[in-house]
C-alpha cells in the first residue's frame, strides 16, 4: 500500500512539472529540471563577468575563467516578507573552468537589491577563490 501512495505521489508531482526516474523497482527519486532564477543566463552571466575581474584583480589567484555550470539547484529560498524585506535565493552549482577543472560555486540572489532598489543582486564564491575568507571559511555564509 505505502508503495502504490509512493507511485501515485510522484505521478502527481510529475504532472506538475518534475521529471520521475526510477531505478529498479525502489526507491522512486524526483529530478526537477528547472532550476529556475537560479540558472537564469542574467545571473550566470553576472557570476562569469564578476569572476573573471576577481581573477585578474586578486593577486595569487590563478587565470582561469568560467566556462560552464553545470548541476544548477537552489538549496534555500527566504520569501520576502513585512519582517524580512529582502527576498533571498541560496544556489549551487559546479562550475567547469578553462584550466579543465571543475569547482563548487556557491550563489545568493538578493531582490530587491540592484540599483535604486530595482533589480536584483549577486553575490558568489567558488570553492578555492576567496582569498581572504570574505563569504567564511569554505564559503560557508552563501551555502
Amino acid at each position: 500500500m505505502n508503495r502504490f501512495i509512493s507511485l501515485l505521489t510522484a505521478s502527481f508531482i510529475a504532472l506538475a512539472g518534475a521529471t520521475v526516474a526510477a531505478q529498479a523497482a525502489d526507491p522512486v527519486y524526483l529530478q526537477y529540471d528547472d532550476p529556475g532564477i537560479c540558472g537564469s543566463a542574467p545571473v550566470l552571466n553576472k557570476i562569469t563577468h564578476r569572476f573573471r575581474y576577481q581573477v585578474a584583480n586578486v593577486p595569487h589567484l590563478p587565470q582561469v575563467e568560467i566556462v560552464e555550470f553545470n548541476r544548477i539547484v537552489q538549496s534555500r529560498f527566504n520569501a520576502q516578507s513585512e519582517e524580512w524585506p529582502i527576498e533571498r535565493r541560496y544556489c549551487h552549482a559546479k562550475a567547469a573552468l578553462s584550466d579543465g577543472h571543475t569547482r563548487d560555486i556557491w550563489y545568493l540572489i538578493e531582490r530587491p537589491m540592484g540599483f535604486a532598489g530595482q533589480g536584483s543582486n549577486v553575490e558568489f564564491c567558488v570553492s578555492g577563490f576567496d582569498r581572504w575568507h570574505v563569504y567564511g571559511g569554505r564559503c560557508l555564509s552563501l551555502r
